[in-house]
């Protein structure tokens, strides 16, 4: 019984390894998924909004990537740092993403030089990256082994 449940513990620890480099995967997946529905099925031409004067710049595949693997690598190591501190970590970190993510939609609801389309474009990339990071971010097992319910 004693390798059976040793045995359990390595693989239940070992997913925590899998399950968020996977959600961080996902969500840069799914931003480049948007990114190419709008750009490639719908030809659309997306832009940043300018800010303090300057003007929209063009948002290309590469600055989708990278934003959106920083922001997740961002969110995995909060939730990692508030997992060694407090037991309350998954309820505290959920708190902290939703109310990022609902800030993070300043960025593309603010600023001049595009359109309204762009905007809810942009504003459904941070959407879906938010959601995916929250689902799949909260469902890997935790520093314990134990998975949210």
């Amino acid at each position: 019984m004693a390798n059976t449940t040793q045995s359990r513990n390595v693989v239940v620890a070992g997913s925590r390894w899998k399950g968020r480099p996977l959600a961080v995967v996902a969500a840069v997946v799914a931003a480049l998924v948007v990114y190419l529905l709008i750009t490639q099925a719908f030809g659309q031409d997306l832009r940043t909004p300018g800010m303090s004067g300057k003007g929209a710049t063009e948002l290309n595949i590469g600055a989708v990537l990278l934003v959106s693997a920083l922001a997740s690598l961002a969110a995995w190591g909060l939730l990692a740092v508030l997992e060694r501190f407090t037991a309350r970590a998954r309820t505290i970190w959920t708190v902290v993403a939703v109310v990022g993510l609902v800030l993070s939609l300043a960025g593309p609801m603010s600023g001049t030089g595009i359109t309204t389309g762009n905007r809810l474009a942009l504003a459904l990339m941070h959407v879906v990256v938010g959601a995916v990071l929250i689902v799949l971010m909260r469902r890997a097992p935790g520093r314990d082994g134990s998975a949210a319910t």
